[in-house]
């Protein structure tokens, strides 16, 4: 395949002029606010055309969430891909210690979320494409499972997981607030929560 090499040499430069495109829009995001940054503003400062801007991000919006696509296509593999004997829930731990721990470490994080906290256009996005996040990894885990499309508890579990980011924003200690997450999961609510003096009513003669 002598074609190979130029392919690939293809590929990384698509791949970087995107990230050049998605850094500099959210650099003019961060510092004048999303409403007031236009699409010709974003193109300017990543040294490209609106054409070739538009043909990497199909709206305004999808400048800030630059990496959903990649996000859905990980949670995905993470369900069809997981090692022979390891189950859903536990592969999906595995990808949120691995993928969502070191974002939530990042103190551009505070930032990013304020900003798309503050900017109602990005609020509505970001809902959208969680519902078909959800949407996705309910369907791969029901397929995966042997289950019929829709089932109640592949959907809950695809929702639970895509929480868990907001979850563990902030936190302290990041991957022990994703264990204690999963570990709901796997061991219930009683269990992580409830403590035999914490049962209401008890110790009461």
């Amino acid at each position: 395949m002598p074609d190979s090499p130029t392919v690939g040499r293809r590929e990384r430069k698509k791949a970087a002029t995107r990230q050049t495109i998605a850094d500099a829009a959210l650099e003019l995001f961060l510092e004048h606010g999303f409403e007031r940054v236009s699409v010709r503003d974003v193109a300017e400062r990543a040294d490209v055309s609106t054409t070739t801007l538009f043909a990497h991000f199909p709206s305004k919006e999808a400048l800030v969430f630059d990496r959903e696509e990649e996000v859905e296509a990980g949670l995905i593999a993470a369900v069809r891909e997981r090692p022979e004997g390891r189950s859903v829930i536990e592969e999906l731990r595995a990808h949120a210690l691995k993928s969502w721990v070191p974002i939530a470490s990042d103190p551009r994080l505070r930032r990013f979320a304020a900003l798309v906290d503050r900017t109602p256009a990005l609020r509505e996005y970001a809902e959208r494409m969680w519902m078909r996040h959800a949407g996705a990894l309910g369907a791969a885990i029901a397929e995966e499972l042997g289950r019929e499309a829709g089932d109640l508890a592949c959907s809950a579990l695809a929702r639970f997981v895509l929480e868990v980011p907001a979850l563990i924003r902030g936190r302290r200690d990041p991957s022990a607030a994703v264990e204690t997450a999963f570990d709901l999961l796997v061991h219930g609510w009683r269990s992580q929560c409830e403590s035999e003096g914490a049962v209401k009513g008890s110790g009461k003669g």
